[in-house]
């Protein structure tokens, strides 16, 4: 299921892009990036519909993806919107 990031607390969308971050070891290229600069780049792709934060019910997690990667994904079984 899809989370629309304008429906959470602006707190806790920057938590959940910060962790996304960390855990994803996320590459910027040559360039280094600061933390501010990489959330910025979170959050535009998140307004473009580029990626979505997805929840996954049967793995009680949520998590960035790029929409290509959440629409292949097989359905599981409860298709609750949000």
């Amino acid at each position: 299921m899809i989370i629309p990031f304008d429906a959470l607390a602006p707190e806790t969308l920057e938590n959940l892009i910060k962790d996304f971050i960390l855990r994803e070891g996320t590459d910027y290229g040559e360039q280094e990036c600061t933390m501010d600069d990489k959330i910025a780049q979170i959050k535009r792709q998140l307004r473009s519909g580029e990626v979505v934060i997805a929840y996954s019910e049967l793995h009680e997690s949520v998590n960035i993806m790029t929409a290509r990667t959440f629409a292949e994904q097989p359905k599981e079984e409860s298709s609750d919107e949000f």
